[in-house]
């Protein structure tokens, strides 16, 4: 554009409608240049450039033009507006202070005039209070439509348009509700475009945002990793923005990574160590004001304490009776810190964390089958697909801005097959929406790949030259058509042909999974049926092709490659093996236990059979993220010693004998990596409040004092022995990570990083097809227990709400319990809408608000899991899926009763 073509030249054009990362639209005209032997002026970010133009951006009809439209934009303008206010940088009052007409003539002409026109008629409900994160004042709107093509063409969520005719033009959300009523799902990227007061950020901890210190970091929530900008006043966040360059996020943040920022300067914050008070015994059922349980103590009497017990059950019971709880809300550094200790310094691989709670199952599968267990290509690569299936994931509003790059390429004309067994938002896009019944994906799937066989569209030269194992899923899925799946599924026969074909027609596919699939007691077998419909279908090894299970937490993916697994050592070197062994022995400079140790669930049931006598939990709520609540309770109730490190007082610390105060992830430096195998660095943006530790630190010092000698000055140092004894990281260093992230694997310095694996071929050389037959979950409806439970997150809160239910903005979206259960169903038990319910399973029962709702099919519930007070686990099944050793949260029966 001619726009393009000046700034390249090193010239200056103003613009106000025009915004990088979006379409031009010429709606404001300030852009307006003089192009020789043009009728007009021209808009110069729509106008294409063509060779020989005489372009003049500076003439008396160019100046005339922007001071004029200056005027009638300010006509309507209170100065200053809320922008200007908070933070000083209203694009249309910086436009005017530059371009407006001149205030008479000499020392005067410096200050632009007061404009000639009347404003518009005054908008219907100017000011518009009603949403907990933006203010919104159509008074201070130009109309320049940058929220529009922020909300519609980048987050896709096609809330905000244009209502009214002539002078009363105006933005509206949905049909012109305010915009806390609308379906706004507080993204914010309608502000972050904004050029006005029109659309503004509130100031969550009360300052405004002039004069801040800016620190880039990464995003503490979902696997995505998007980069953000922390702005700080002295130790106090006061906003964060979206880092335009981010690689995962180009600058898009959900309202999560937003808004939810200001959990880390919540009153609740643990700043002292705590030691539990000796005339507290331990129950199952805590107390409500668990704080009263405990004393305040000093650095060295609870770390002392804390070791020197873990130590003396050690040395009484053997290093198995000890376990760790590590967590995917820390560093890289600290995940390898942490089964450090436990492994070298402890003597036993009793060390997980919550991968075995989401993805251990596709984890197990994809070692299997190509013998890598990370993504094979990353999710901005959906734009180079024709074909994408999303199964058992709801990324809307678990990935958001991963959702984002999805939408846009249905927009563009992907085809978007949608299956889950409930109503997502990702199906009002998709080109096949497919809802089927709880734990029916085995057979679904055998479906597609029985359509793909019978109609000759796999791609037999890839199975040929690249797989292994293929006449055993032929037989298996000759047993699986659409008929016969329609039965098991409820999904009809022509369906199941319809997306089958899709799959087996299209070019380049990429399979995108969540929980949905992975949290079954064949979570193994569902994993293994989407790497056998990828490799039957030749769609691996290219971009916009490939395997992504969405992680759910920032830094899951770096915590099971740093060795937070029981199974394997960092770099998924099994323990098992004597070369691996040998290898850390040397580094770690001990002999090492080959014994694979116990998973999350395992050490939970040894804890109350009494085998695991001490633990270790670092940043983790096992009390709400673990199945089967009242079996977790007893468990911790009944442990010698416990060690609890985390930032608030969770429901699973107040089972402990000593807490210590750790850092948030805005108070740390250190790497993070993200679903796509990124790995970043985040920077320290405020310091942790009072006497709070970073976690790398506490461990450091809890394990000098248990007898290991760690000696580490910094991260930085943490991650060179991190990357000295993982080769897929081998090539990375703070300084690179600083100017770039890079995608692993990186074996070497200087390398590029890699997006797409397996061009050729696998780590186990040929990918390898493991056949799985359908059978039902684990527990099923009765006459008892009639309904199917599914659990699962919503946008606004995260993991156990441990961060996001002390966040404002995001516990005034959601901030009380409730079960999602279809009309007739709630017709049917005699209750209404809103109100209370008992559900029950065989396990526990939890009492909360009825959600009528059409996303669920009769028959079937859905409970988020964050609310402690109605704890979706008290009802889930801690049944393991034999594989994984994931449990089976997603299928349970229950009874629905009015409370």
């Amino acid at each position: 554009t001619l726009l393009e073509a000046v700034q390249a030249a090193g010239g200056t054009v103003p613009v106000l409608c025009h915004r990088p990362g979006l379409d031009p639209v010429g709606v404001c005209r300030v852009c307006v240049v003089e192009v020789e032997g043009a009728r007009v002026l021209a808009p110069a970010c729509v106008q294409k450039a063509q060779a020989g133009q005489v372009v003049r951006t500076d003439t008396p009809a160019v100046r005339t033009a922007r001071a004029t439209l200056g005027e009638l934009l300010m006509a309507d303008h209170e100065t200053p507006c809320a922008r200007e206010r908070l933070s000083g940088d209203c694009e249309l009052e910086a436009y005017y202070r530059r371009y407006g007409p001149r205030n008479g003539h000499g020392a005067a002409a410096a200050e632009p005039a007061p404009p000639r026109f009347a404003p518009r008629p005054e908008p219907p409900r100017r000011l518009d209070d009603s949403a907990p994160m933006i203010m919104v004042d159509h008074g201070a709107c130009i109309l320049c439509d940058r929220c529009i093509r922020a909300c519609d063409d980048v987050q896709v969520n096609l809330v905000i348009h244009r209502g009214g005719k002539g002078g009363r033009t105006r933005i509206v959300f949905d049909d012109d509700r305010p915009m806390g009523a609308s379906s706004c799902v507080a993204c914010g990227e309608c502000a972050a475009a904004c050029p006005t007061g029109a659309l503004v950020d509130r100031p969550l901890t009360g300052l405004d945002f002039r004069g801040t210190t800016k620190t880039d970091a990464v995003c503490p929530y979902c696997g995505v990793g998007c980069q953000i900008t922390y702005e700080t006043k002295g130790n106090t966040i006061v906003r964060v923005q979206g880092k335009a360059d981010g690689p995962a996020n180009l600058g898009r943040l959900c309202v999560k990574g937003r808004y939810g920022f200001d959990y880390a300067q919540h009153p609740d914050r643990l700043t002292v160590p705590l030691i539990r008070r000796e005339d507290a015994p331990k129950t199952p059922d805590l107390p409500a004001d668990r704080r009263s349980l405990f004393r305040e103590a000093t650095w060295d009497e609870a770390l002392d304490l804390a070791a020197r017990r873990l130590r003396e059950i050690r040395d009484a019971y053997g290093p198995s009776a000890l376990a760790g709880f590590g967590s995917a809300k820390c560093t890289n550094e600290e995940a390898y810190l942490f089964q450090k200790l436990v492994r070298a310094g402890w003597g036993t691989n009793n060390v997980d964390h919550c991968t075995r709670l989401c993805h251990a199952s596709s984890v197990a599968a994809l070692l299997e089958t190509i013998g890598s267990g990370a993504v094979t290509d990353i999710v901005r690569d959906v734009e180079h697909a024709d074909c994408a299936l999303v199964i058992g994931a709801n990324p809307t509003e678990n990935h958001p801005v991963a959702a984002t790059f999805i939408k846009q390429a249905a927009r563009r004309g992907l085809t978007l097959i949608v299956v889950d067994v409930r109503r997502t938002g990702l199906m009002r896009h998709a080109t096949h929406a497919v809802q089927f019944r709880s734990g029916t994906d085995v057979a679904f799937l055998n479906g597609l790949m029985h359509v793909i066989l019978e109609e000759g569209l796999a791609d037999l030269d890839f199975v040929r030259t690249r797989t292994t194992g293929f006449e055993a899923l032929a037989e298996t899925v000759r047993r699986y058509p659409p008929e016969v799946v329609a039965g098991i599924t409820g999904v009809p026969a022509e369906t199941v042909r319809a997306v089958g074909r899709a799959v087996g027609r299209a070019k380049n596919v990429m399979i995108f999974w969540g929980m949905g699939i992975s949290q079954h007691t064949t979570g193994t077998d569902n994993a293994r049926c989407l790497i056998s419909l990828a490799l039957l279908t030749g769609q691996v090894g290219r971009p916009g092709t490939g395997l992504h299970p969405l992680r759910g937490q920032n830094n899951v993916q770096g915590a099971s490659d740093a060795g937070l697994i029981p199974m394997v050592f960092p770099d998924y070197q099994p323990v098992k093996d004597a070369a691996a062994r040998a290898r850390f022995e040397a580094a770690w400079g001990v002999a090492l236990d080959p014994t694979p140790g116990l998973t999350v669930v395992e050490i939970t049931s040894a804890a109350l059979e009494g085998r695991i006598r001490g633990m270790y939990v670092l940043g983790e709520n096992p009390f709400l993220s673990d199945p089967n609540v009242n079996k977790v309770k007893r468990a911790l109730a009944r442990l010698d010693w416990l060690v609890v490190q985390d930032i608030f007082l969770t429901e699973t610390a107040g089972y402990a004998d000593v807490v210590l105060p750790g850092a948030a992830a805005a108070e740390k430096t250190g790497t993070f990596t993200n679903t796509d195998r990124r790995v970043q660095l985040t920077r320290a943006a405020v310091a942790p409040p009072g006497e709070a530790r970073p976690d790398w630190a506490i461990i450091i010092e809890m394990a000098n004092r248990f007898g290991f000698p760690m000696r580490y000055d910094s991260p930085e140092a943490v991650f060179r022995e991190l990357c000295a004894v993982s080769p897929s990281i081998a090539g990375l260093t703070y300084d690179r990570l600083a100017r770039e992230a890079v995608t692993y694997p990186v074996p070497e310095p200087g390398h590029p990083g890699t997006t797409v694996l397996f061009d050729r071929d696998f780590p186990t050389g040929r990918g390898r097809f493991v056949p799985a037959e359908w059978e039902p979950a684990r527990e099923t409806p009765d006459a008892d227990f009639r309904f199917v439970l599914n659990t699962g997150r919503l946008l606004e809160h995260w993991h156990t709400g441990t961060m996001t239910r002390r966040s404002r903005v995001l516990d005034a979206r959601e901030p009380s319990p409730w079960v999602e259960i279809a009309a007739e169903d709630l017709a049917r038990i005699g209750a209404r809408d809103g109100e209370m319910l008992r559900v029950t399973s065989r396990r526990g029962t939890i009492t909360l608000r009825a959600e009528a709702s059409g996303r669920v099919a009769p028959g079937s519930v859905f409970i988020p899991f964050h609310f402690h007070e109605a704890a979706a686990n008290v009802l889930t099944n801690d049944a393991l899926d034999p594989f994984g050793k994931i449990p089976e949260f997603k299928v349970c029966a229950v009874r629905i009763e009015k409370a």
